[in-house]
């Protein structure tokens, strides 16, 4: 069976033993040296609109994938999920001082 990247987008990333949903695959490491798939990465969502950040990402190495089918793919139980990047704090107000009147 093959499949592109834009049929692997469409498809839902399930953990196989708790039946939780992951996500969608956003994006694929490949090893150049060898012409391989390394890994499936599903991006963490937003929370509230972004306001209070996003979830973690997944790093789906391509032994942990089970199954491909039509509509998903399952995957093992141990996904590991990747650092966030530094994360900004954005604070609504800052520096404020009291003012007397």
């Amino acid at each position: 069976m093959s499949c592109r990247l834009q049929e692997l987008r469409r498809k839902e990333v399930i953990n196989a033993c708790t039946g939780c949903k992951i996500g969608y695959v956003d994006d694929l490491q490949i090893d150049t040296k060898c012409a391989k798939v390394v890994a499936l990465i599903v991006y963490g969502r937003p929370r509230l609109f972004g306001l209070f950040g996003k979830c973690d990402d997944y790093y789906i190495r391509w032994e942990k994938i089970r199954l491909i089918g039509e509509d998903a793919i399952l995957v093992e139980d141990s996904v590991q999920k990747m650092p966030n990047k530094a994360k900004k704090r954005h604070k609504f107000v800052t520096n404020c001082h009291q003012i007397n009147l």
